[in-house]
C-alpha cells in the first residue's frame, strides 16, 4: 500500500470535514437559568430544545450560556460566543440591563441579536448599534396603550407607579407616564425597588398615602409579586396592573391569592385556547404549548419561552435568504441574515405577527396583546 498516495486523500477528507463543520449555522443563546431572574430565564433556556436543528439543509448548533441574572456575566458570555464560538446570531438575554450592556459588542461584531427582553429601549430609537438588534417581546408602548385604555374604561382617574430601579422600570415609567398624562390620568406617586429587595414597605406606604385609584407595577418574574403582596397586606383596595413581564403561570403559582384579580395586557399565547378560531396565532401558540408541556410537564409553558421560540421562527425564515449571500461563519452571511430579518413580513409567531422595517425591529401590532386578568388561579381574557 502506498502511504504517500493515501496522504493527500486523507488530507482532503480532513479539509472537507472541517469545511462541513464550519458550514453549520451557530446560534448563541444567553439566558438567566439561575439567579433572581431564573423564573424568566429557565423557560427561555428550555425552549432551545424545541428549535429547529436544521434549516435549508444546514445543521444548526445552539450554544447556551447562563448569565446568572447578572449583566456583567451577560457581557462575558456574549464576548465568548462571538470570539470563541464564532456564532452567526444570538438569542437573549433575559433582562433589559443585560441586553443594553451587550449592544456595543453585538454592533462591533456585526452579529444579529434577537433579544427576548421587555424594554423597547433596546430597539428604539434606531441607530447604528441597534440596527443589529431585533426584539421578540411586545414593545412597552404597545402594552401600555391597552392598559391605559382599560384604566379609562374602568374610571381610573389617578395612578401610582412602582417599578424596578433599572432600565426596565425606567423605560416603563417614561412610556407609561406620558401615555397616562395624555389620557388625563394623574400620576400621583412614583416609587422604585431593586430586583433583589425582600421588602418594599416604605414604597408601599408612600403609594397608599397618595390614594391612587390604581397602582401600576413595572417589574418582571417573581420580584413583581412583592409590591402587589405588600399593597394588599397594607389594605390597598384599588386596581392593580402589571406589565407583560409577569405573563406566566408561575406568577400565579408564586403569588397565590395576592395576585388574584391582577390586570395585565400580555401576549395571546397565555390565553391561546380562548382565542377565536380564525386568529392566525392560535394554532402556532397551541403547537408550542403542546411541544413544551410534552417535554417539561403540564402547566409549565411560559410566554418567556415563547419569545425564544419566536426568535427561532424568525431565524428559520431568514437563514435561507442569508445563505444566498455566503456560508455560515462568514461576515457576508451575518450581514445578509440581519438584512433578511429586517425584511421579515407577516411572520406568525406564538406571541404575535412580525413585520419588521428598518425603523421598527419589533414589528408587532395589536394582534400581539390581549387584556386579561387572573381569575380563580388562571389567566382569562377580558371581554
Amino acid at each position: 500500500m502506498n502511504i504517500r498516495r493515501l496522504l493527500p486523500c486523507a488530507l482532503l477528507s480532513l479539509i472537507a470535514a472541517a469545511g462541513a463543520a464550519q458550514a453549520q449555522v451557530k446560534i448563541g443563546v444567553i439566558a438567566s437559568s439561575t439567579g433572581v431572574t431564573a423564573q424568566v430565564g429557565i423557560p427561555q433556556k428550555n425552549t432551545v430544545a424545541l428549535l429547529p436543528t436544521e434549516i435549508a439543509g444546514q445543521k444548526v448548533e445552539y450554544i447556551v450560556l447562563d448569565d446568572a441574572s447578572d449583566p456583567t456575566n451577560a457581557v462575558t458570555a456574549v464576548k465568548k460566543l462571538i470570539s470563541e464560538n464564532r456564532v452567526d446570531a444570538l438569542i437573549g438575554p433575559t433582562t433589559s440591563p443585560a441586553a443594553l450592556a451587550m449592544l456595543d459588542f453585538v454592533a462591533e461584531a456585526k452579529t444579529p441579536l434577537l433579544t427576548t427582553v421587555g424594554s423597547s429601549a433596546i430597539v428604539q430609537p434606531m441607530d447604528e448599534k441597534k440596527k443589529w438588534v431585533f426584539k421578540t417581546t411586545q414593545n412597552d408602548d404597545l402594552i401600555a396603550e391597552a392598559v391605559i385604555a382599560h384604566m379609562q374604561s374602568a374610571g381610573v382617574k389617578s395612578v401610582g407607579f412602582i417599578g424596578f430601579n433599572d432600565p426596565y422600570g425606567e423605560n416603563w415609567f417614561k412610556v407609561f407616564s406620558a401615555l397616562a398624562e395624555k389620557a388625563g390620568i394623574k400620576l400621583v406617586a412614583s416609587e422604585r425597588f431593586v430586583r433583589t429587595d425582600q421588602s418594599v414597605i416604605g414604597q408601599t406606604l408612600k403609594l397608599m398615602a397618595a390614594k391612587p385609584d390604581a397602582v401600576f407595577i413595572a417589574a418582571t418574574g417573581g420580584p413583581a409579586v412583592l409590591p402587589q403582596a405588600s399593597l394588599l397586606e397594607k389594605g390597598y383596595k384599588g386596581k392593580l396592573y402589571q406589565t407583560h413581564g409577569v405573563a406566566t403561570n408561575d406568577f400565579i403559582k408564586l403569588g397565590g391569592k395576592a395576585v388574584e384579580g391582577t390586570l395585565m395586557a400580555g401576549g395571546p399565547m397565555l390565553v391561546a385556547d380562548d382565542l377565536p378560531a380564525g386568529n392566525p396565532i392560535k394554532a402556532v401558540a397551541q403547537g408550542y404549548i403542546k411541544a413544551y408541556e410534552a417535554k417539561y410537564g403540564a402547566g409549565t409553558m411560559s410566554t418567556f419561552g415563547a419569545n425564544t421560540f419566536d426568535a427561532g421562527l424568525l431565524l428559520q425564515k431568514a437563514v435561507p435568504q442569508a445563505l444566498k449571500a455566503g456560508a455560515p461563519g462568514s461576515a457576508a452571511f451575518r450581514t445578509a441574515l440581519r438584512d433578511a430579518l429586517e425584511h421579515s413580513r407577516e411572520v406568525v409567531g406564538v406571541q404575535g405577527v412580525f413585520t419588521m422595517t428598518p425603523a421598527n425591529h419589533n414589528g408587532m401590532d395589536q394582534r400581539a396583546r390581549v387584556m386579561m386578568t387572573v381569575k380563580q388561579g388562571r389567566w382569562v381574557p377580558l371581554p
